[in-house]
C-alpha cells in the first residue's frame, strides 16, 4: 500500500509543483504528383504529434515530443514511428545549455539543418552570442534526417523501412557533427553578421569513409524598407577511393568546394504586410583538376518539385509573401534552375542530356488560413517546365498539388 501511495505522489508532483504543458496536434496531409499526359500518383498521410513540456523553477525546462505518421503511397499503407523534439534546456544568467535532441542549423542552412541528437552550449554577451556544439545523427530517422552524402547513402534512403530489419532500414547513417559559431545582431548598428565553423565526422562502417568541414558567414544589412543579404561556405572533404588498378589498395582523395548568394527584399509600400524577394544562389559543381561539387551534410531541395540537392546547382529566385489579414496569407515563387556541371545533377526527377545546363523554371503558389489558433489550413502546387530548359527539353511538365490541415486536439 505505501509502495502504491509512492507511485502516485511520484507521478503527480510535477503537476503540483511545477509548471507543466501538454499538447497533441494532428497533421492531415493529401497531395498529387504528376505528368503530363500521363498517370496521376496520389498519397495520404496523417501525422499525430503528441508533446510535453515541464517548466522547473526559472532555470530549467524538458521538452518531450514525438510522432507516428499513418499514410499511402504508390497503393501501400505505412507508418513510421518517430522521437521529435526532446530535450533539457538549462538557463543561468548569459549561459544555456541544451541536451537531447534539438533544432540545429548553419547560417545559410546550406550544409546542415534539422534534429541532431547531442547538446549545445550558448554564451550571450556584449560582444555576440557564442554557441559550441557536438551532435550524432545515428539514431534519428533516414528519411527526415535526409543524409544522402555518398551514392551507398542515396540508394539506402530510397529503401522501405523493413520492421523485421528495422535496425538496417530505420536509422539514418551515422555521423558525428561538430559546430561552432558566433553572430552579432547589429555590428556598428547596422550590419546583423553570423560566422561559423562546422566539422563531419563519419562513423559508419563504409569502406570509403566520407568526412567533410564546412566554413560559412552571412551578412545582412536593413537600409529602409530594403534588407540586403549576402553569404559564403566553403566546404572541405576527405575520402578514398579503391585504385582502378589495384582494387587491393585506396587512394586518399581531397578536394574543396564552395557556394554562396545574394540577394534583396522589399518591403512593399501596401495597407497590408507584403514583401518581395530577388535570390541568386550558387553551389559549385566539379571542375576537373580544380573543384568540386558542393555536398552538404543535410540534402535541403531547392524546389517543390524538382527536388534537386543544393550541389552542382545555382538557382535564381523570385519570391512574393503577403499577409492580407492575420489570419489569412500567400505566397508566391518563381525560380529558375541551371546545373553547374554535367555530372552532378544527373536524371531525377527528369531525364538529362550530357549536353545542356539549363534545367528550367518552376512556379508554385499557396494560401494558407488559420480561422483560429487551433486550426491551420495549408493549400499549395506547382508546375516545372523542363521545355523551358535545354537540359530535358522534351521531357514533360511536372506539377504538384496538396492540401494540409492542422489541427490541436489538446
Amino acid at each position: 500500500m505505501k509502495l502504491i501511495r509512492f507511485v502516485i505522489i511520484l507521478f503527480f508532483l510535477p503537476a503540483v509543483l511545477f509548471a507543466h504543458d501538454f499538447s497533441l496536434a494532428a497533421n492531415i496531409h493529401t497531395g498529387i504528383n504528376g505528368v503530363q499526359d500521363e498517370d496521376i500518383e496520389f498519397n495520404y498521410k496523417i501525422d499525430l504529434w503528441p508533446s510535453y513540456s515541464l517548466l522547473i523553477g526559472d532555470n530549467i525546462d524538458l521538452l518531450v515530443s514525438a510522432g507516428i505518421t499513418f499514410g499511402m503511397e504508390d497503393e501501400e499503407f505505412y507508418y513510421i514511428p518517430e522521437l521529435l523534439q526532446t530535450h533539457f534546456t538549462y538557463r543561468n544568467g548569459a549561459l544555456g545549455l541544451r541536451a537531447g535532441r534539438m533544432m540545429y542549423s548553419d547560417p545559410l542552412s546550406y550544409a546542415a539543418n534539422g534534429l541532431f541528437d547531442g547538446l549545445q552550449l550558448n554564451l550571450n554577451s556584449g560582444a555576440g552570442r557564442f554557441n559550441l556544439g557536438a551532435w550524432y545523427t545515428g539514431f534519428l530517422y533516414k528519411k527526415n534526417a535526409n543524409i544522402t552524402m555518398t551514392e551507398d547513402e542515396y540508394l539506402y534512403f530510397d529503401e522501405p523501412v523493413d520492421y523485421n530489419d528495422f535496425g538496417n532500414t530505420y536509422f539514418a547513417p551515422a555521423r558525428m557533427i561538430a559546430a561552432l559559431g558566433w553572430e552579432h545582431p547589429s555590428v556598428g548598428e547596422a550590419l546583423h553578421l553570423g560566422i561559423s565553423a562546422i566539422g563531419q565526422f563519419d562513423f559508419s562502417d563504409a569502406e570509403a569513409p566520407y568526412n567533410s568541414q564546412y566554413i560559412f558567414i552571412k551578412a545582412i544589412v536593413p537600409k529602409d524598407s530594403l534588407v540586403f543579404k549576402l553569404g559564403g561556405s566553403v566546404g572541405f572533404f576527405q575520402t578514398n577511393v579503391f585504385d582502378k588498378e589495384d582494387n587491393d589498395n585506396s587512394i586518399d582523395v581531397t578536394g574543396f568546394s564552395f557556394a554562396g548568394e545574394v540577394g534583396v527584399s522589399w518591403l512593399l509600400p501596401a495597407s497590408f504586410l507584403s514583401r518581395l524577394t530577388l535570390t541568386g544562389k550558387y553551389a559549385s559543381g566539379k571542375e576537373e583538376d580544380s573543384y568540386d561539387a558542393y555536398n552538404p551534410i543535410t540534402t535541403q531541395y531547392m524546389g517543390n518539385i524538382l527536388n534537386y540537392r543544393f550541389s552542382g546547382l545555382s538557382v535564381i529566385s523570385l519570391d512574393y509573401t503577403a499577409r492580407f489579414a492575420p489570419s489569412f496569407g500567400m505566397a508566391v515563387n518563381a525560380s529558375y534552375f541551371i546545373r553547374n556541371d554535367l555530372g552532378t545533377i544527373k536524371t531525377y526527377p527528369v531525364t538529362l542530356n550530357n549536353e545542356g545546363y539549363f534545367l528550367g523554371p518552376e512556379a508554385n503558389i499557396r494560401f494558407l488560413w488559420s480561422p483560429v489558433s487551433d486550426v491551420r489550413l495549408d493549400f499549395g502546387g506547382g508546375v516545372f517546365f523542363p521545355s523551358l530548359g535545354d537540359a530535358g527539353s522534351d521531357e514533360p511538365i511536372r506539377f504538384k498539388a496538396e492540401l494540409k490541415l492542422i489541427i490541436g486536439i489538446l
